[in-house]
């Protein structure tokens, strides 16, 4: 019987193209080859039916969706029956080694599958749980995934838009705001919605020649889209943040009008030095700067770019010129540590777009299955004992 991948309509699965069948040729060309031998052995030989399980090796936050989807699509091409048992479901935390979910069927039609399989899992769970760390790091932000130019190719940007809603929403469990969307279109349904987030980058400012003048194009052209305007590329933060509120006044008191601070690392946002930032943090919050324990933690509280100090100055700038309402936008480098000395400063950050972050770990997959049963027969690899179901039952039995 072929079931549902995890019993949980997750947002964006029935769009996935990475979850389309490809036709077996394709398939035979992007498997490993033992894999492709070892089908044409069982099928002369006699095809037997086989459990999987399938672990990763470091702790993850279960996402296994778009595996699943793409295994059930395969399997209804091939006609071929099979079950799965998800011991761990998606957005659920996951031990390194802990079998996270059994697949059983034919091994004629299972044995070529698994290169594919482990492709389409071990990546978005590394990645949901960088997303679900970061995401509770800075708990009350909202966070907008910003990775398709990290990421080599639409299949990686497809995985980890994915992995970064699953990862967004099991932080949303745990008291998180997590992830509100994500940059273009094409993964926007991961997150509930039919549009990527995003109005302008650095180049339209460019080309304006001014930064009010870019806004005002943006805006004439998507009149009722919010308007956030990056403000640094003049290095006239500031500045440009309280012009621009001065030419939208109304979209200001509305609530629609948003800065974006992506200061380059090389330099202090306007009006501030090492001095005038340590001077602003210790206004707000004293305390951060007592707890600092290493240089990297207080670069990111007093240092370039986009510090927490860079934070405060905007939103004590914007509150004294009588725009309280305008919403700062912070990206540039943000990672667990960074979010989590900007919720010691209580800085007041709306979103954090993230980008490199949550990709950054693709080489930390680990993913890896192993044959657990064969014709109801238990039997794995020596060292690979605690796969076995039985195994796990008798745990789960003595911890009861």
């Amino acid at each position: 019987m072929v079931q549902p991948s995890n019993g949980v309509e997750t947002p964006g699965l029935n769009t996935a193209s990475s979850s389309a069948p490809l036709p077996d040729p394709v398939i035979t060309a992007r498997t490993d080859s033992y894999f492709n031998r070892t089908k044409r052995i069982v099928s002369h030989f006699g095809d037997c039916e086989v459990t999987y399980a399938f672990f990763i090796r470091r702790p993850v936050i279960s996402a296994p969706g778009l595996m699943l989807e793409w295994l059930k699509n395969v399997m209804a091409e091939r006609n071929s029956p099979y079950t799965i048992d998800l011991v761990h479901p998606e957005g659920e935390w996951v031990g390194a080694g802990e079998p996270l979910v059994y697949i059983t069927g034919s091994f004629t039609h299972l044995a070529d599958l698994e290169t594919l399989l482990l492709q389409k899992l071990g990546s978005p769970c590394v990645a949901a749980h960088r997303a679900y760390q970061i995401a509770v790091s800075l708990p009350h932000t909202k966070f907008l995934a910003m990775d398709a130019r990290h990421c080599a190719g639409y299949g990686m940007q497809e995985l980890m838009a994915y992995a970064a809603s699953v990862g967004g929403r099991a932080a949303k469990r745990d008291g998180a705001i997590g992830f509100i969307g994500t940059a273009n279109d094409a993964v926007a349904p991961f997150f509930n919605s039919t549009h990527g987030y995003g109005t302008m980058p650095h180049a339209l400012i460019g080309y304006a020649g001014s930064t009010v003048r870019a806004a005002e194009m943006f805006h004439e052209l998507y009149p009722e889209t919010d308007l956030v305007v990056l403000v640094d590329y003049f290095g006239k933060e500031v500045t440009d943040a309280l012009a621009v509120c001065r030419r939208f006044p109304d979209l200001a008191a509305q609530g629609r009008l948003g800065v974006r601070l992506d200061t380059h690392g090389g330099r202090f946002l306007e009006g501030l030095n090492p001095q005038e930032s340590y001077a602003v943090v210790d206004r707000h919050a004293p305390e951060a700067l007592r707890r600092y324990r290493s240089d990297s933690e207080l670069r990111y509280l007093i240092g370039t770019g986009v510090s927490a100090a860079a934070v405060w100055r905007m939103r004590d700038a914007l509150d004294e010129a009588g725009f309280p309402h305008v919403k700062i936008i912070a990206s540039s480098g943000f990672g667990v540590t960074k979010c989590a000395c900007m919720a010691d400063a209580h800085a007041p950050i709306d979103v954090v777009g993230t980008g490199s972050f949550i990709p950054d770990r693709w080489n930390e997959t680990y993913a890896t299955a192993d044959i657990v049963s064969y014709n109801g027969t238990e039997r794995v690899k020596i060292g690979r004992e605690f796969l076995l179901p039985s195994q796990r039952k008798a745990q789960k039995g003595s911890s009861a």
